[in-house]
């Protein structure tokens, strides 16, 4: 018998994988013979045998399995800076270790015990080497521990951790050596809490994905506890430690109890539709029961803890980075430039770059290092006059031609090719209509008239224009109009409801002809309406100067409010709330989804605790001062997720005519359109990645239909995270392969390339005030104003006092840098953690390098386009090339890069 135990304690042996099959997904029957054990992957068919012979098992009686021991290696991630207390705590546990206080693991079988009818189950077995190795500085460190199994066991399909110890660790992955079916994988990616703080034992499956009904039955009761404690019950305050999925409305925005000049309404529910946020069931505020009490920066807001940034993210860019800019370098210019400070020139905007802004109050030489902004601050230094110099980098859109903001072609250019370029539409009717209640507003009829834009239509009428497809459109009438009166009160703020007309050119360029400045009828000695054409003398250029910035300054608002926050931010969060309710870890649409949820809740939580809450960066800078989340809140009204898909938003804006003929089933009316030109791209190997992965696990109908984890996370995101818009009838049905592609591929393109698109030209267009201005704060003034005496004297003057003041203007401009870095840790489209591992099934991991092989394609074409001098939207002198597109990045600021989720 000891010959026999010797045996099975050594390595077992491998039959050789069985060609591929197909195999039958509700065939869950298997042989439990402990000499042979058939498991039914949809990768291959497995022949598990234990390495003794036949001989040597006789020598076992059959009523008594025989143990053995497999391996176990946990792979732990350090923390990279340790503090004081960090250390102490590790020297304790270390300690205690030796005593029993230490990490216990226990191995699932997939496979039912006939005796007890529960899973079969390892002995416990612990960490044995915790203390030998609590002293490396390694970033990972592998930790060992040998786990006894009986001969019967089966495959290991789940292992629990018990962490004994007071402190958590970050568990990467775990690998069991010593199953004839080689090593398991299990990837783990998350912190296990200590039992002081969390005393049930964390469950972590191993990489073999499985629909619900073909999970093995010793696996199925874990799966569903595993997914119960992740839903919570609803109730109570989370703690930091907690890693508890659920939803709320945005009622944290505001903060009553500092007075009536932070009350914001709340957003979500009947009367302001929104959709929810992750829960933190804060209690709420002391003078609104209806507000969530605020938790003030540096203090951090609950997200599940698996969802916080990464130490690597913090350090580089994150919590470190922006609350840098939030805290320490805000503050200090608040203090040294007065809020009325404009700016003297453009040669003064242009020395933020050159020469620096001066910090007077005392900074010492350290701050650069304190702040941690190696992109922002390029160089800070003692001044003359005892403070510090403070430098901004060179944004792109200066780069190549100083004055290149100045043109009518550039303006134009990038409402195809800049940081928003998903507004511009065809023209379908002239005059322009507004869709706003009359009632309510009043007859909106367009200013706009034939003789504003015939004689730039090269001869042809306005309609022959629109028939040939000449006359395109920004409009932001109807988004601005209601709130313009609350606008126009706000202390250094004005605004004008625009709609832009353009003529597209032979070249495949587009020319401004017509710019319609609206405001509200009640505004006095002001016209309700006007339009400014191009100009012909010197004044008329200033006054269309004014008008391009007035257009801008509309454009960088609905960017950030409605495209940026709400369409790939906010409208988000519930499907990732939902995906981690109701999709096992091991269900193979988690597994697809996992890398586009990284990061999302946390950066969410940010932009509330500091962004977009009362008197945030956002209300700070932005036009819409106070009201900017109540405009996010009205383009809600007119998202359908739907149309949030690449093909069908630019058929919706006439920009596309659908064409089976085409390579991408639709037809661009401008060729040379690079947002769209090189979305499709990747719109097309998203799409084509997502159907091969979803045809592999649902042949049919059936099978969507018959998923009900697959169902419930659709049918919770709908009608629990986009409560107020569950009754739409534009929801799309997921009831077959195709459905369930579609759905999935809007969801990867809006977490990936739309948000890429929308996010890391902030800074490389909007560093640059002028071209990009947040907020305007004169009016255009006519003939009868009091102001045109001072226009006509000295416009550029005036144009500079209408801009954001110099205080506005440099928070903004660190801002949009901060929010337009890359970190180090970045995860790119195309590239994935743990490569060959994040899924047991090969087949998949083989596509997957067929789909990065494919983003690897789309970069060098992108690259090619660049190059192409016929393409004159994206190539030629002064003319920046587009990258926004591209798929790979450096870190820090690089106006490129596709990462897998909604990171910042």
């Amino acid at each position: 018998m000891a010959l026999v135990k010797e045996i099975m304690g050594c390595s077992i042996t491998v039959k050789p994988l069985s060609p591929l099959k197909p195999t039958n997904h509700h065939n869950h029957n298997h042989n439990h013979n402990h000499n042979q054990l058939r498991v039914n992957t949809r990768t291959r068919v497995r022949v598990v045998k234990a390495a003794i012979s036949e001989d040597i098992a006789k020598l076992v009686k059959p009523e008594k399995a025989v143990t053995f021991k497999v391996r176990a290696v946990l792979t732990v991630r350090n923390k990279h800076q340790e503090d004081f207390k960090d250390t102490l705590v590790k020297k304790i546990d270390a300690f205690a270790d030796q005593i029993g206080r230490n990490v216990v693991l226990q191995l699932y079988s997939n496979d039912i015990d006939p005796k007890t009818r529960a899973p079969k189950k390892s002995k416990e077995a612990v960490l044995k080497d915790w203390k030998q190795k609590s002293n490396l500085k390694s970033e990972k460190v592998n930790y060992t521990s040998d786990i006894l199994v009986d001969s019967d066991f089966g495959i290991p399909g789940a292992i629990t951790i018990t962490n004994k110890h007071q402190k958590e660790f970050y568990l990467e992955s775990i690998t069991i050596e010593g199953f004839a079916c080689g090593p398991v994988y299990f990837l783990c990616n998350s912190w296990v809490q200590s039992t002081t703080d969390h005393p049930d034992p964390r469950i972590f499956f191993s990489n073999q994905p499985y629909l619900p009904d073909e999970t093995p039955a010793g696996l199925k009761l874990l799966r569903e506890k595993e997914l119960k404690a992740l839903r919570g019950d609803g109730k109570g305050v989370r703690k930091l430690s907690d890693r508890i999925y659920d939803y709320d409305v945005y009622n944290d925005l505001g903060n009553p109890d500092r007075g009536n000049d932070f009350i914001r309404p709340l957003l979500g529910g009947q009367k302001i539709p929104y959709p929810r946020r992750c829960r933190t069931g804060r209690l709420p505020s002391d003078t609104d029961i209806l507000a969530e009490s605020r938790v003030e920066k540096p203090f951090p807001l609950y997200v599940p803890r698996d969802e916080q940034f990464d130490e690597s993210k913090q350090n580089t860019f994150s919590t470190s980075r922006l609350k840098a800019v939030l805290h320490n370098l805000l503050p200090s210019m608040v203090a040294n430039i007065s809020k009325k400070h404009d700016f003297k020139g453009f040669s003064q905007i242009e020395g933020l770059y050159s020469e620096g802004l001066p910090l007077k109050i005392g900074l010492q030489d350290d701050l650069l290092k304190k702040l941690r902004l190696p992109n922002l601050v390029t160089r800070l230094h003692e001044s003359s006059q005892g403070g510090g110099l403070l430098k901004y980098d060179v944004p792109k859109i200066l780069s190549k031609d100083r004055f290149s903001w100045l043109r009518d072609d550039e303006f134009a250019r990038q409402a195809l090719a800049g940081v928003n370029p998903v507004n511009i539409e065809k023209l379908k009717v002239f005059p322009p209509v507004s869709q706003l209640d009359p009632e309510i507003y009043g007859l909106q009829e367009s200013a706009l008239k034939e003789e504003h834009i015939s004689r730039y239509l090269n001869g042809l009428t306005v309609q022959q224009a629109m028939e040939q497809n000449k006359l395109f459109i920004i409009d932001y009438h109807d988004i601005y109009l209601p709130f313009l009166d609350l606008i126009n009160s706000l202390d250094g703020r004005k605004a004008y409801a625009t709609r832009t007309i353009f003529y597209l050119n032979p070249s495949g360029t587009l020319k401004p002809i017509a710019i319609e400045l609206s405001l509200p009828r009640a505004l006095p000695s002001s016209q309700s309406k006007r339009v400014v054409s191009p100009p012909v003398d010197a004044t008329s250029n200033w006054a269309w100067q004014l008008a391009k910035a007035h257009v801008c300054s509309n454009d960088a608002g609905v960017h950030q409010l409605a495209n940026h926050w709400l369409r790939t931010h906010a409208t988000m969060e519930p499907f990732i709330l939902s995906a981690h309710r109701q999709l096992s870890a091991m269900h193979p649409i988690y597994k697809l989804l996992e890398p586009h949820m990284r990061y999302t809740l946390e950066i969410n939580a940010i932009a509330r605790q500091n962004l977009i809450n009362a008197d945030g960066v956002i209300e700070q800078c932005f036009t819409p001062g106070r009201y900017a989340m109540e405009i996010s809140a009205a383009a809600y009204k007119s998202w359908h997720f739907d149309l949030e898909g690449l093909p069908a938003d630019l058929i919706r804006r006439g920009m596309a005519v659908p064409d089976p003929s085409q390579k991408h089933g639709l037809k661009l009316l401008i060729d040379d359109y690079p947002y769209a030109a090189d979305g499709l791209l990747i719109w097309e190997a998203i799409q084509k990645w997502v159907k091969t992965y979803v045809t592999r696990y649902y042949p049919d109908s059936s099978h969507v239909c018959n998923d009900r984890e697959l169902q419930a996370w659709y049918t919770e995101s709908i009608n629990v995270g986009h409560e107020d818009v569950r009754h739409e009838t534009w929801w799309p049905t997921m009831a077959n392969p195709d459905d369930l592609t579609a759905i999935l591929t809007t969801v990867i393109w809006l977490a990936s390339a739309q948000h890429a698109a929308l996010n890391f030209g902030q800074y490389p267009y909007g560093g640059y005030v002028p071209n990009r201005p947040p907020l305007m704060r004169r009016l255009i003034p006519d003939e009868n104003d009091p102001e045109y005496t001072s226009f006509i004297e000295d416009p550029q003057k005036y144009f500079l006092s209408a801009l954001p003041s110099m205080l506005q203007s440099t928070k903004y401009m660190a801002v949009v840098d901060t929010l337009s870095t890359h970190s180090p840790d970045e995860e790119y489209i195309g590239e994935r953690q743990q490569t060959d591992t994040w899924t047991g099934d090969a087949e998949m991991v083989e596509a997957f390098y067929g789909f990065s092989t494919e983003i690897q394609r789309i970069e060098k074409e992108i690259e090619r386009r660049n190059r192409d001098t016929g393409l004159k939207n994206r190539c030629g002198a002064g003319v920046l090339p587009y990258e926004l597109l591209a798929p790979s990045s450096q870190p820090g600021v690089t106006c490129r890069g596709v990462p897998n989720s909604v990171s910042i």
